[in-house]
């Protein structure tokens, strides 16, 4: 059921009681006075105004209504919809607006200019009370910036050439052992998550170490990242010998980590275990870790090797590495697969995280909880204090 309207809405309709509906310039007027979605506590409304058959909110929250219908006020081209969303919450989505038979169009929200964007376009957003975007997504001028270096690594492993790309920090020495990150889908952290502002910001923060970031990009993903043996021998015995010989960066397993994100957790999780004590930190976040303790899986033939790969973890997981850093959004549908995990790392002795963001399964996500996943596995001089 669609909830009331809040306060401010709930004027405006009032205001035309026994009328046809409020006339342009009272909706005109609410519109120009207040900024939308408008959140109002626990509530959040978001307008349409324009002549369509139907207008839906699309969201990606799972265990609501992913598709939910506005209601339109009679006698105007003025829709609403109010839902009830958790404080300190993100929360990406695009209205489908139907203007009959099979015309339908999934567009952002007019009146919302906060944009998330990703591989495949660009998503409205909204924030509720108590979310505060982090300060150190934002290029500082008093940070002092790393640098990007690119590379063609040829790989016998995979056949053929892969780009990575390296982030080299500021004030680099070439006599330093820099704490070493492997990040899957490189490009996409860097240009979706504000990688390399993140990593200059912690870095002049003194929160983490200054370090050396290799960020590599797959060829066909969804092969590669599913437990292929493959990648992981790219990493283990071709990409690590590269920039140890290219890098000055520590020879201790304990200062090497994985980073991956979706597929690119399972790929993290699968090298550490296929090459156990190469890489003592893990860093997964809002991995696909599915498997079967509750019947077939139901996400497809590309889980289907993800589903063996973990199956086999859980059976056998040993004790791929030193400490993991696990998260996930609460409005994902991984969420209790991520959750189901947690008790059965801990079990093997290595240090293990976990955190849940209330957001979904998307870049700014994981952007957001960088700082809390580096920070805890690379702790530089000024969190060790805090800590």
């Amino acid at each position: 059921m669609t909830p009331p309207p809040p306060g401010a809405l709930r004027a405006l309709l009032a205001s035309s009681e026994g009328t046809s509906g409020p006339d342009a310039a009272a909706i005109d007027a609410f519109i120009a006075d207040h900024q939308f979605p408008l959140v109002e506590g626990p509530r959040v409304t978001f307008i349409w105004r324009g002549e369509a058959e139907g207008v839906r909110l699309q969201h990606w929250l799972f265990g609501l209504e992913s598709s939910n219908p506005f209601e339109r006020v009679v006698g105007t081209d003025f829709w609403w919809i109010t839902v009830e969303l958790r404080r300190r919450s993100r929360v990406e989505y695009k209205f489908l607006v139907e203007h009959g038979g099979d015309h339908r169009e999934l567009v952002g929200d007019p009146f919302n200019p906060n944009l998330a964007h990703d591989p495949f376009g660009a998503n409205s957003v909204c924030h509720t009370d108590g979310y505060v975007e982090p300060d150190w997504i934002e290029p500082s001028d008093e940070a002092r910036k790393g640098e990007i270096i690119e590379h063609q690594v040829q790989s016998h492993a995979l056949g053929g050439t892969r780009r990575v790309q390296v982030y080299r920090p500021a004030r680099f020495r070439t006599l330093r052992g820099y704490p070493l990150l492997i990040a899957h889908d490189g490009a996409d952290y860097l240009r979706f998550s504000a990688m390399k502002t993140v990593l200059d910001n912690l870095i002049h923060r003194l929160e983490i170490p200054p370090m050396i970031v290799a960020l590599v990009d797959p060829g066909d993903r969804l092969t590669e990242y599913a437990d292929d043996p493959r990648h992981a021998t790219f990493l283990a015995t071709e990409l690590l010998p590269m920039l140890q010989k290219t890098y000055p960066v520590s020879d201790r397993p304990a200062d090497r980590g994985l980073l991956g994100a979706s597929f690119g957790a399972v790929a993290s999780l699968s090298c550490a275990w296929r090459h156990p004590g190469l890489f003592g930190k893990l860093l997964l976040q809002s991995g696909s870790f599915a498997f079967t303790d509750i019947g077939e899986s139901r996400r497809g033939p590309a889980f289907d090797p993800v589903v063996r790969f973990v199956n086999a973890f859980r059976d056998a997981p040993g004790k791929p590495a030193d400490k993991v850093f696990l998260s996930c959004g609460i409005y994902e549908s991984l969420i209790y697969e991520n959750r189901s995990l947690v008790p059965m790392l801990q079990s093997t002795g290595m240090g293990v995280k976990f955190e849940e963001r209330r957001d979904g399964h998307n870049w700014e996500n994981w952007r957001d909880g960088m700082r809390t996943g580096l920070t805890w596995l690379f702790p530089g001089p000024l969190w060790l204090i805090y800590e």
